[in-house]
């Protein structure tokens, strides 16, 4: 028979809540059995229970990991300045975890919840949900294919809200850079600069940043990176300059065509098979791709966001009992704010930085 799995959920009402429904989608995940769950907020948790039917509440995760013998945990809130914390409690637990993004504020941190689950063999997904994206597996297949010839370079951008610039970087651009990931594997460096109307970021411009991400500054942003199989990646957000629709995805460009793929389990994609590319010049189209390729109508039905947590955390489940690492691990996920922080870094020293980085507090509060 199966293995019925005991987790607890964490949330943090008013402080990044449940995130995107984490604590939904893991209640619907077969073999699961919602244990507890902890919020420190009194009604937040009684509304959360009801969603989830817990056996206790806790007011406390410390509590919580304490008084019950859970297998997995959902840290749900979208807010990090806890996250790591609720990591190192999951492992001193021996609890599996499954998360929300981003994954933690510093790579020091990054480096010690790491640390605090391989010394135990634990796993850790993370819920960059486009990485179980049944469409992302096509879009690969057919970048790797030569659909779009040799891949000459990789363009990204935030929303460009008014989250726009350092905030947008950290909230959306982790997305945009676990995809870069996903086509060119590892930065190996990263030359960026960052504006605060107009003029260079200096310490002056550093306050506390929105979802507890920590020090912050920024209204634009613009970096480029090195890839390990020699593509060059750029990553881009200006505050206030969202198009409609906004542009906020990543392109691929191959020396026959342009891939561009957008965040999410559903993973919008199309494909420009013109090697000018220009439509303008051609009067060739952009082509959608589903998950069974391109033109061809999307078999797949659950695509929604809930349903990428589901396929996330059934697939750490067969992690755990295969002992294999998940689609988004944590090496993953610290890899992912290494090129956030990179950005920050490269921009405090005036040059390029390779990555790994040394420093591995937040860069900003060095300026």
């Amino acid at each position: 028979m199966a293995k019925t799995y005991r987790v607890g959920i964490i949330g943090r009402t008013g402080k990044g809540d449940y995130g995107h429904g984490v604590d939904v989608a893991i209640s619907k995940v077969p073999n699961v059995e919602i244990v507890a769950l902890a919020d420190e907020n009194e009604a937040g948790r009684a509304a959360a229970a009801k969603r989830t039917n817990p056996k206790t509440t806790y007011a406390d995760f410390h509590e919580m990991f304490a008084k019950e013998k859970l297998d997995i945990v959902a840290i749900c809130p979208r807010w990090i300045d806890q996250h790591h914390d609720m990591i190192v409690a999951a492992a001193e637990h021996s609890c599996h975890v499954y998360m929300e993004k981003p994954f933690c504020r510093t790579l020091a941190e990054c480096d010690d919840a790491i640390r605090q689950l391989e010394m135990r063999h634990l796993k850790l997904a993370i819920a960059h949900i486009s990485q179980w994206s049944p469409v992302l597996d096509m879009a690969k297949a057919l970048v790797h294919s030569g659909e779009i010839g040799d891949v000459i370079e990789l363009r990204g951008r935030g929303k460009e809200d008014a989250r726009g610039g350092g905030e947008d970087l950290w909230v959306l651009g982790s997305h945009i850079f676990g995809l870069m990931r996903a086509f060119a594997g590892n930065a190996t460096s990263c030359f960026a600069t960052v504006m605060q109307q107009k003029h260079k970021v200096a310490k002056a411009d550093v306050a506390e940043g929105k979802e507890g991400i920590g020090p912050l500054a920024g209204d634009a942003v613009d970096a480029t990176y090195s890839f390990a199989n020699g593509v060059t990646g750029f990553m881009a957000s200006h505050r206030g300059m969202a198009g409609s629709p906004t542009r906020f995805a990543l392109q691929i460009f191959g020396s026959k065509g342009i891939l561009e793929t957008e965040s999410g389990f559903g993973a919008k994609t199309h494909i420009l098979r013109d090697s000018s590319w220009s439509p303008g010049r051609t009067s060739k189209k952009w082509e959608p791709v589903s998950s069974a390729g391109i033109g061809k109508p999307e078999p797949r039905q659950d695509l929604t966001y809930e349903g990428g947590h589901i396929a996330a955390i059934t697939d750490l489940i067969d992690c755990i009992e295969k002992d294999r690492q998940t689609r988004c691990s944590a090496a993953d996920s610290r890899a992912i704010i290494e090129m956030i922080a990179a950005v920050f870094e490269s921009h405090r020293v005036g040059g390029p930085v390779e990555l790994p980085l040394k420093t591995r507090v937040n860069p900003l509060t060095l300026l």
